[in-house]
């Protein structure tokens, strides 16, 4: 909590990781506040060399952990990471502003991904292949096996969910016996740090993992291009995962990239109950989340009896201090971002959107908003906005439903409130998206199932424990005499 005063912790000076030694450049990078600007933390900003030499240790390092040696070093891991769920909480949010509910949430989900990825370890899914299947064959089998990528991965997450982000880049490569050198936001790199020291404290070698950190302009090259690369795993918005797209040539890429996503209330929908679901997904985490409600579709014979419960919700979701247990809602990531979320809404509004509730901003804090008589051609929802913003647009079918849904660039979740098999499963073949989740919000998912978008969201790669540890490995084939 906040001291009498009014100030945060003291601020925190951090070092980066390289192979587990804490190193110091002499520079570095404040981490503040975004409810008050206060400076909490203050991190290395690393020099080129320092990010070479992070590659190079880890190029040269062989791990030898076996099956059981990655998941006891995950599992304990897991454990120390429930057991530091306060204080790993209060962290997060004094570097991102999310609220101390939302940050509570995210150390469970982190906690969850460290132990699928220790039970994932423990899975050998080789396979068997018999030879005399045709007239040509011959009295041989052919065998699989997964071996780790043999250059290290580089691995650059976002300012948002700044330890699950981090620890689903980690644990998977850790599973699959691989090394990583990871950069985190700029903004919120404390959890990332944090993360790695409970790693090595829970057994892993070193070498296995470096964490730096820096301004992207200055280290983001090598960390796309340097000779020891093997992948390249990037969760961030659209425009910069196009950039690391065209430089990280003959790379293995992973883009888990931005979204538009959709919640779709057709005309049997209960209209509180889908009202509760959009609010819930429009204004968790502040609205930063690639899955977050960003355009609610409403069939026009319910859309004023959700629009009125949508309200009624929202007006009554509270934010503010995000060390306050009893906010639902804190900041977002800076003023800028809550500037802009403020711009776009005006400019809606000044092309025929109609304001119901929110558009008030100070500083960073910006408050849960709903707008209705939305067109897709406004900004607000063409593309994507990334905060705590809940659009309401009309259709007449399911036909203009989809339609609408697969109108965007993006193609990453979606959620439908419909109690019809027929729409729903017309939904599920019919959307042009990586998951749709009936009843239940866009981002809906476990630690474990694939997750991931097509078109501007992704190159159609899943991330999710499970398919991560199949992308972090190389599938080796041999054959034998029976």
């Amino acid at each position: 909590m906040t001291e009498d005063n009014g100030s945060v912790d003291r601020p925190r000076h951090e070092a980066m990781r390289i192979a587990g030694e804490s190193v110091h450049t002499g520079r570095v990078i404040e981490v503040r506040y975004p409810f008050t600007g206060e400076v909490i933390a203050t991190v290395p900003m690393a020099r080129v060399e320092d990010v070479r030499r992070a590659f190079a240790i880890a190029a040269g390092y062989v791990p030898t952990l076996t099956r059981h040696d990655r998941y006891r070093i995950l599992m304990r891991a897991g454990e120390i990471v429930a057991s530091r769920r306060d204080a790993l909480a209060r962290q997060i949010t004094l570097e991102s502003g999310l609220c101390v509910r939302d940050t509570l949430y995210e150390v469970g989900r982190a906690s969850d991904v460290l132990l699928f990825a220790a039970n994932q370890a423990l899975v050998d899914d080789s396979q068997v292949f018999s030879c005399d299947l045709t007239q040509h064959g011959k009295a041989r089998r052919v065998y699989t096996v997964r071996e780790p990528l043999l250059g290290v991965i580089s691995a650059i997450t976002p300012f948002n969910h700044p330890l699950n982000q981090v620890a689903h880049k980690i644990a998977p490569s850790i599973a699959s016996n691989n090394r990583m050198v990871l950069k985190p936001s700029e903004k919120t790199p404390v959890s990332a740090l944090l993360l790695a020291d409970i790693l090595y404290e829970a057994g892993l070698p070193p070498p296995m993992l470096s964490v730096v950190t820096g301004d992207p302009a200055e280290i983001a090259g090598e960390m796309l291009t340097h000779p020891s690369i093997d992948m390249v795993s990037f969760t961030g918005g659209v425009a910069i995962g196009k950039q690391i797209a065209a430089r990280a040539v003959y790379k293995r890429l992973i883009l888990e990239l931005g979204g538009n996503d959709p919640l779709v209330v057709m005309d049997d929908a209960d209209p509180g109950r889908a009202a509760e679901l959009a609010a819930q997904g429009s204004y968790k985490n502040s609205g930063q989340r690639c899955t977050a409600v960003k355009r609610i579709l409403v069939h026009e014979k319910i859309a004023a009896d959700f629009t009125a419960a949508l309200v009624e919700k929202t007006a009554a979701w509270t934010y503010g201090d995000p060390l306050d247990p009893g906010m639902a809602m804190g900041t977002v990531i800076d003023v800028a971002a809550a500037c802009r979320f403020e711009a776009l809404v005006n400019d809606a509004v000044a092309q025929g959107a109609r304001l119901l509730v929110g558009n008030r901003r100070a500083g960073a804090l910006y408050s849960p908003t709903v707008l209705d008589r939305v067109r897709p051609d406004m900004d607000l929802v063409r593309e994507e906005t990334f905060g705590p913003v809940s659009p309401v647009m009309t259709f007449r079918d399911i036909d203009e439903a989809i339609r609408l849904v697969n109108g965007t660039a993006y193609g990453l979740s979606s959620g439908v409130c419909s109690n019809r098999l027929d729409d729903a499963m017309r939904f599920v073949r019919e959307l042009h998206v990586g998951s749709v989740n009936i009843w239940e919000v866009p981002g809906y998912r476990l630690e474990l199932t694939p997750f991931g978008g097509i078109k501007d969201s992704g190159l159609g790669y899943k991330e999710g424990v499970l398919e991560a540890v199949k992308s972090f490995s190389n599938v080796k084939t041999y054959s034998m005499p029976w």
